[in-house]
């Protein structure tokens, strides 16, 4: 016969919840770096040249 788990304790689900929340922290800063590296011209990874129409940046990496 199936017994069912152990109820997951609050903190160590908090823990867990706080560990996914700081990786994407970490994602989310690390994108925004980037675009605004582009946007002022430092960025080293990418080529960007601003094009004259409305779209805005043509990029390759």
């Amino acid at each position: 016969m199936a017994v069912p788990k152990k109820r997951t304790s609050r903190s160590k689900k908090k823990i867990r919840k706080n560990f996914w929340k700081k990786k994407a922290y970490w994602t989310a800063l690390k994108a925004f770096s980037l675009a605004q590296s582009i946007f002022t011209g430092n960025s080293k990874s990418f080529l960007c040249s601003k094009t004259g129409n409305s779209k805005g940046f043509l990029c390759s990496k």
